[in-house]
């Protein structure tokens, strides 16, 4: 009896992983597609109010896009005629006070960012869209911006592009 019950086990536990096996979690659904392709996005964060012109931002998010596509896919990245397309703009980024102290001054601040995002792709047109994305990074008041740029940006790349990643390519 017990060999009979570690038998069935171990075929259901095969069964059970050979079933995952068509499943991708880290991947995304690039059909036919073979190229994409995202050109440098624009930096129009000061054409919103109350945001700021930081250099360099569209090159570091146009490379963390580019770096997200690339890990997640096994598309090749071109510069033109490509299958998929991404292009945009920055539209926001801002940093903002987001709660007081008793004596009325910021006890925290908050990093924000925006991106419009235009994806085109020509294998699978209906899943073409133009959409906003957007993130934050709060922070102690009493820390400088320049000390958790880094660490911010990161958090915030990360979790925009991540976010363009599913809405191009996850197709659960």
């Amino acid at each position: 009896m017990r060999k009979f019950k570690l038998i069935l086990f171990s075929l259901a536990l095969t069964t059970i992983l050979n079933g995952c096996g068509i499943y991708n979690f880290t991947g995304g659904d690039v059909g036919s597609a073979a190229t994409f392709a995202v050109p440098r996005f624009q930096n129009y964060a000061t054409q919103n109010p109350g945001s700021v012109f930081e250099p360099g931002l569209e090159r570091d998010f146009t490379q963390a896009l580019q770096d997200r596509i690339l890990n997640q896919t096994s598309l090749d990245l071109t510069n033109s005629d490509s299958d998929l397309l991404y292009e945009g703009e920055i539209v926001e980024y801002r940093i903002s006070p987001m709660s007081a102290t008793a004596q009325q001054t910021a006890a925290q601040n908050r990093l924000s960012m925006a991106v419009n995002v235009r994806f085109y792709n020509k294998t699978k047109e209906d899943a073409d869209f133009e959409q906003r994305f957007s993130f934050f990074y709060d922070f102690p008041a009493a820390t400088q911006p320049s000390a958790i740029k880094s660490e911010a940006l990161e958090i915030i790349f990360e979790r925009i592009t991540q976010d363009i990643f599913n809405e191009s390519l996850a197709d659960w």
